[in-house]
């Protein structure tokens, strides 16, 4: 692999895990399971850090497969903190999306860019059939942080911003509540949605801030055992010396 191989330069090392990155969207787009993949691997510190200094366009990938797999919503936070180190250098309506909504919270400007999203996605190569799945999730996501930040909700303001008409809009809402398990209640009669205020326990938040510790933990293991096995592969290089230079010592004194 990239990670055991040595290389030259760093540079070196870092043009083979930016081609990785590259080759690898074949696989993870044409692969049931490709979202996944895509995911855990791009997520991994050395390959955030490729994207962050040499590719920073593969993040239009990350989003879509994040906001495709709503069981890697987990991961959003992390990638959210990526776009914003690199939006100085790199941006487009995708990574404009995820960042109008959880950045900056302007669900305007959110909306505006979910339809920009369809067009970009419709000509990219790797995402064309991923349009319908990408707008129906991302839809979900805008109006899942919209009804966590706001205690009474007009549903038809909120439909207006999803891009639905108003009776789907009102049913797609009732079922968002459902899936989301969210507290509120719908008043049909008013067409609002009041939120009550929930606190998750302090047991919660302990889970969700240390949920990916084992993970972290285990590429920290790996990164340390890489970095000790060059002393022990040298230190049995000079083992194995230390016989052959006796051997050469006892026969020059053979000979003599």
């Amino acid at each position: 692999t990239i990670d055991k191989t040595h290389f030259k330069t760093p540079a070196e090392q870092l043009q083979q895990r930016v081609w990785l990155l590259h080759w690898s969207l074949f696989v993870f787009f044409n692969h049931p399971k490709g979202r996944d993949g895509i995911v855990e691997t791009f997520m991994l510190p050395h390959y955030v850090s490729t994207i962050q200094n040499a590719c920073p366009w593969i993040l239009r990938y990350l989003v879509a497969a994040v906001i495709t797999n709503r069981r890697k919503r987990n991961m959003m936070q992390d990638l959210v903190k990526t776009i914003q180190q690199v939006s100085y250098m790199y941006q487009d309506p995708v990574t404009e999306f995820v960042e109008a909504l959880y950045v900056d919270f302007d669900f305007d400007r959110a909306a505006a860019k979910l339809e920009e999203c369809e067009s970009v996605l419709e000509n990219d190569f790797f995402l064309t059939h991923a349009v319908d799945d990408f707008v129906e999730n991302a839809r979900f996501f805008l109006a899942e942080v919209y009804c966590r930040i706001h205690k009474r909700i007009d549903m038809k303001a909120l439909t207006t911003r999803l891009n639905m008409k108003p009776e789907d809009g009102e049913k797609w809402i009732v079922k968002l509540i459902r899936e989301s398990r969210m507290d509120a209640k719908v008043d049909f009669k008013e067409g609002t949605v009041i939120m009550n205020s929930s606190y998750n326990p302090v047991y919660q938040q302990v889970i969700e801030r240390t949920r990916n510790l084992v993970f972290r933990t285990q590429v920290m293991n790996s990164s340390i055992d890489k970095n000790s096995n060059p002393n022990k592969k040298d230190d049995a290089k000079q083992k194995g010396k230390q016989p052959r230079a006796a051997k050469r010592q006892e026969t020059a004194v053979a000979a003599q």
